[in-house]
This record gives structure tokens, C-alpha cells and sequence, in this order.
């Protein structure tokens, strides 16, 4: 199955967004490491064509 960019990014951030709302509901984790993973996670957000990039070239080959 061949995805486009926008549906990979749309999966990324639909994927981030359940991890999050996983760690959210979550009464084991720590609140500090919470909100580290939470900043992480919003910045890896950013890099979603990197990767798209990274992955398409790697089927290439």
C-alpha cells in the first residue's frame, strides 16, 4: 500500500495524539516526565516529512 505524505502526517499526528491521550489517562506516569515526552513528542511532530522522506527513499532501494 502506497500512502501520500499527507496521509502518512495525518496518521503521524493521529498516532502522537493516542499516545499522548494513553500517557494522559495513565495514573503511572510521573506528571515531569509527562510534559518532557509531551514537549518531545509536539517537536517530533515538526520533522513528519523528514521521515516521510526517509522511509519512501528507504522502499526504494
Amino acid at each position: 500500500m502506497k500512502m501520500t505524505e499527507k496521509e502518512f502526517d495525518e496518521n503521524f499526528v493521529q498516532t502522537l495524539d493516542a499516545f499522548l491521550v494513553s500517557m494522559a489517562e495513565s495514573s503511572d506516569v510521573d506528571l515531569d516526565k509527562f510534559y518532557t515526552m509531551t514537549c518531545l513528542l509536539e517537536n517530533l511532530r515538526f520533522f513528519s516529512p523528514v521521515l516521510y522522506g526517509a522511509l519512501k527513499d528507504s522502499h526504494k532501494k
